[in-house]
């Protein structure tokens, strides 16, 4: 049962690669013929390392009309974090952040978030079924969690990979926006749509199998120049900071002790992070960034990040403050994405149904 899931993860890779670059070529020319599925947990406002990560691709996709499914994973919250005090709030400032960066919800782009969709959350069982212990030991994310959490690992993690094979499927998403990290966990959901058309429906298959679109944006480090970004260690940038708070946060990040600039990703991390961050929003190369600076040193280039971020933020900022004062729209925005997701939804399970004889 799992033979699939122990492929070599360099040919996994090799042909998620292969896949991506042709989703690309194709996608501009056949926006139809794609349903992304991508999302967060809502887990508090954004930073840049999402809007450049993943927020910027997720509005030109839908700006190409290629319909979007946008996930609010507030569930999953529940698998790793004690608190759940905030998740209302959070979902909300989402959507904030969403609107402002340019998504426009509408016929082509659906937000919402999964724990309203109980049609979907209804394929769990069946889904659940088709994998193994041994299947869900291998993953990276719950071997990780099993091998550095202090409590006994809950059974909502556990099947965390299974429960993201339900958001990618129940809609019949097909390409997956992630970065190469994450492709354990869209390989399960592969693996999941393969074993269930194979046993369910082997000559009308329900379910496509759904390929990453790898990400190009190259991983922004955390401003205290740890691996990634991340709201729990505080080193990031909110897209809700105002312009003095971002200049405040770039003066504390770290460099090094050569004055001279120069961008080299190998030794010297710190540095090559702040110039790839002044290159997305510039649109210039780093290493040209950097001979501008040269022997400016490293207030110069914090000068230069903090001037280009604030200005390449300025019109999503001023958009986000405007959103604020419309808690309804917001809401609405909600509400009629969860009456799409559900009719997506509800079109599937009949789908199911009808395959595993379980009509009445």
């Amino acid at each position: 049962m799992s033979e699939e899931l122990e492929t070599n993860a360099d040919k996994i890779l090799a042909e998620a690669m292969r896949m991506s670059e042709k989703i690309e070529a194709d996608i501009t020319v056949n926006p139809k013929k794609y349903r992304v599925l991508t999302g967060d947990r809502p887990t508090g406002r954004l930073h840049i390392g999402h809007y450049f990560g993943s927020l910027k691709n997720r509005v030109r996709l839908s700006k190409l009309g290629v319909p979007t499914m946008i996930l609010i994973a507030d569930y999953q919250v529940l698998t790793d974090h004690d608190a759940f005090d905030k998740i209302s709030e959070n979902t909300k400032e989402l959507v904030i952040d969403y609107l402002a960066a340019g998504i426009e919800p509408g016929e082509n782009v659906c937000i919402y978030p999964h724990s309203h969709v109980p049609e979907a959350n209804q394929l769990m069982v069946p889904f659940l079924t088709l994998v193994s212990k041994a299947d869900l030991d291998r993953n990276p994310t719950v071997k990780d969690e099993m091998a550095k959490s202090k409590i006994p690992l809950n059974a909502g993690m556990y099947t965390y990979p299974v429960h993201q094979a339900v958001d990618i499927l129940f809609c019949k998403g097909n390409v997956v926006p992630v970065g190469k990290d994450q492709l354990p966990h869209l390989e399960i959901a592969r693996v999941i749509a393969k074993r269930f058309n194979n046993k369910f429906c082997p000559d009308n298959p329900v379910f496509p199998e759904p390929h990453a679109l790898l990400s190009k944006t190259p991983m922004i480090m955390g401003l205290d120049g740890s691996a990634k970004m991340s709201k729990s260690l505080g080193n990031t940038i909110m897209l809700s900071a105002t312009e003095d708070e971002t200049a405040k946060l770039i003066k504390k990040a770290k460099t090094d002790q050569d004055r001279h600039i120069s961008y080299d990703p190998v030794n010297r991390p710190e540095v090559a992070n702040l110039l790839r961050i002044i290159s997305l929003c510039t649109d210039e190369t780093p290493e040209a960034i950097a001979e501008r600076i040269g022997d400016g040193g490293g207030g110069m280039l914090k000068n230069t990040l903090t001037e280009a971020l604030n200005e390449h933020l300025r019109p999503l900022r001023a958009k986000r403050a405007e959103l604020e004062k419309q808690p309804e729209l917001i809401r609405q925005v909600l509400t009629d994405g969860v009456k799409k997701a559900r009719e997506e939804a509800s079109k599937t399970l009949l789908e199911v149904r009808h395959v595993m004889n379980m009509e009445i």
